[in-house]
């Protein structure tokens, strides 16, 4: 069986989840995407104002997709808020554009949904390119800092799942998904938070597996800003995540933190020119500088 044939019996579980994707100059993705998830029968694709021509492609490679084209970029997880809004089905499947999932790894998640009817979430063990397990799960680390590396053998009780690739029940969240003041990065952390507060539970299944090619789905035109958007939109998320979730006063003191490292760190960067990584720096600088004290 190849990654986009499905049993009958995978046809029928796939029947009850929507897969959801948000694409950023993710044209490159698409075909890949088509070839895993041709047979899904509900697929929502969000595009968050690609210049790449990534909208108007899909239809080229994922013939059932419905396809929301946005005229600019409103972040991952607004994007998801989208589609989430948009969903029918009893699940909803969140996957990176560079995430390579099977039929087969679907069915086991939503397979393992049903045998834990009060997971919230359930996640499958991402593998890095080369196969190797990618350590995509912990304990929520403002309580406990993991100190794997470890590989759960079976379904496991976790306090947060990569948002990569995740499996949400759809009723366990009363509407409410993602915070949109996370542009970019942390907004994964800050919904396993909630869930976590809640008691609500996120199980990890190593019997699904999904391949993430991390940092893949984003090329386009211009990659230096993609960078610098990248560097910014962390230092951001991190100082919002820290004072939602810790203190002002903490928050300000990782500003100061951030701000110290990246001011030393920015002169090696130009050293060493390597443009990719002083797009990136500099991103980091100006997101820590930009950030508004509440």
């Amino acid at each position: 069986m190849t990654e986009g044939t499905a049993t009958v019996a995978d046809q029928a579980m796939l029947q009850d989840v929507t897969v959801v994707i948000v694409t950023f100059n993710s044209a490159h993705c698409l075909p890949e995407l088509g070839r895993q998830l041709s047979a899904c029968p509900h697929v929502i694709m969000v595009d968050n104002g690609s210049d790449d021509g990534c909208a108007k492609a899909v239809g080229q490679h994922l013939t059932n997709a419905q396809v929301i084209a946005l005229p600019q970029n409103l972040g991952f997880g607004a994007a998801n808020n989208l589609a989430l809004a948009q969903v029918r089905t009893p699940f909803a499947l969140l996957v990176n554009p560079d995430c390579e999932i099977s039929l087969h790894a679907i069915s086991q998640l939503l397979h393992t949904a049903r045998l834990w009817p009060d997971a919230a979430m359930v996640a499958p063990q991402l593998l890095q390119a080369n196969g190797a397990p990618e350590i995509n799960y912990r304990w929520p680390h403002l309580l406990w800092h993991s100190r794997g590396p470890a590989v759960t053998d079976g379904p496991a009780c976790v306090g947060f799942v990569c948002g990569a690739a995740m499996l949400l029940r759809m009723s366990a969240f009363g509407g409410q998904f993602f915070d949109e003041q996370f542009f970019l990065y942390y907004e994964d952390d800050d919904l396993c938070t909630r869930l976590f507060n809640q008691r609500q539970a996120m199980v990890i299944d190593p019997a699904a597996t999904a391949t993430h090619r991390s940092r893949g789905s984003v090329r386009g035109k211009y990659p230096l800003r993609s960078e610098y958007i990248r560097g910014y939109h962390h230092a951001q998320s991190k100082l919002i995540y820290a004072h939602k979730y810790q203190s002002r006063q903490i928050a300000l003191q990782q500003q100061r933190k951030l701000l110290w490292q990246t001011a030393m760190t920015l002169p090696l960067r130009v050293l060493a020119f390597n443009p990719r990584l002083l797009a990136r720096m500099w991103g980091r600088f100006k997101g820590v500088m930009d950030w508004k004290k509440p």
